[in-house]
Parts: C-alpha cells; structure tokens; sequence
C-alpha cells in the first residue's frame, strides 16, 4: 500500500491520500484529542504528540499540527499510523459508537431558514455540493451549510480550511462570488 502526501493552502496541514475510501458518506472532524476516542485512527494520529486536528474526508485524511512544524519529521510517523492502521483493517470509529455522526456543536447550530426561502436554500446547497464542496475537498478540508438569513449564507470550514491564512478570502472572494453570481438573493458569505 502507497500513501501519498499533498500539500493544502494552510501550511499547517497535510494532506494524506491512501488510494482507499476513508468515509464511506460525509466527513468527520476531529479538532482534540477528547474528540479522536471516538476513532482508533484519529486517536493514533493524535498520540503521536504532535497533531493539532485530523479530519477524514471521502478518499483522504488531512492532518493538522502547530505552525512551523518540521513536516519532513511528522510525514513518515503519520504515514506509518495510516499504513497500520488500513493494512490491518481495523474499523474507523470504534464500536457501538455513533462515532460516525457529525453533530455541530451549540456554539455552532445552524440558523434557521426562513420557509419562504426554500428555493433559493436549495440552489445553495445545489452549488455547494456540485462545485464548492469538491474543490474544498481537494484542498483538504469541507465547508458546512449553517444557514441563510436575509441575504447572507453562513458555513463553517473544516480540515484543512480550518484555520487556513487563506480561508477568509475563499469564503469572501471565491465562494460568495461564485453564490453571487448563480444566486441574486445572496447578498455576503460569512463563516459561522
């Protein structure tokens, strides 16, 4: 087995590609150590002492630690935890968990949509799932729906986005002009 690495927009996170399904559906982020006991792999990930949040995507893991990092170090201890942890088979999320599932957190509830709004939420996660979240994904990271109030839509990035020097302009000049563009109603972008 070959895991490869890619480089992601933050420079506090790695990408790791396995060339194997991570998640089956949707994404997991671990963002402490108290999150990853739900996960053997995360929590492997974690113990090394240097990773500051994992994140599991469809076909890869991005891997976060402190800024300034000497990466040439931590690549071949992450890649040896991957390594063992797909040779080996051993499950994502530990049993009889519900591991799995992704529950914001409150300080991080979605606003609720106005009714009247309908069409124009699902234009929205129209974009988001068709050509916003894919080319999140190839960075690294995911980008939540939180809501959309009176012109503006709230999401939350995650993984590699997280955090990333270059996120805000992602949100301000990349996404909201592209929702912009396709979708008059919408106003601004801010992250939740």
């Amino acid at each position: 087995m070959y895991i490869e690495t890619e480089p992601t927009p933050n420079p506090s996170t790695v990408k790791f590609l396995p060339h194997r399904t991570v998640m089956e559906s949707g994404t997991r982020d671990f963002a402490s150590p108290e999150d990853a006991e739900a996960s053997p792999l995360a929590q492997a990930l974690f113990d090394t002492g240097m990773v500051t949040g994992v994140f599991f995507g469809a076909d890869f893991v991005s891997v976060s630690a402190p800024p300034g990092t000497d990466w040439s170090a931590l690549k071949p201890q992450i890649t040896g935890v991957l390594l063992d942890h797909f040779v080996s088979g051993a499950p994502l999320f530990a049993p009889g968990t519900a591991a799995g599932i992704s529950v914001p957190a409150e300080d991080d509830e979605m606003i609720e949509d106005d009714p009247a709004d309908a069409e124009i939420v699902a234009q929205i996660h129209e974009l988001l799932e068709t050509r916003i979240r894919p080319a999140v994904a190839g960075d690294g990271g995911d980008i939540q729906y939180r809501g959309f109030r009176e012109g503006v839509v709230y999401l939350t990035m995650q993984g590699a986005c997280a955090g990333c020097p270059s996120s805000e302009a992602t949100l301000k000049h990349g996404i909201e002009g592209l929702l912009k563009h396709y979708v008059p109603e919408v106003v601004e972008v801010r992250a939740a």
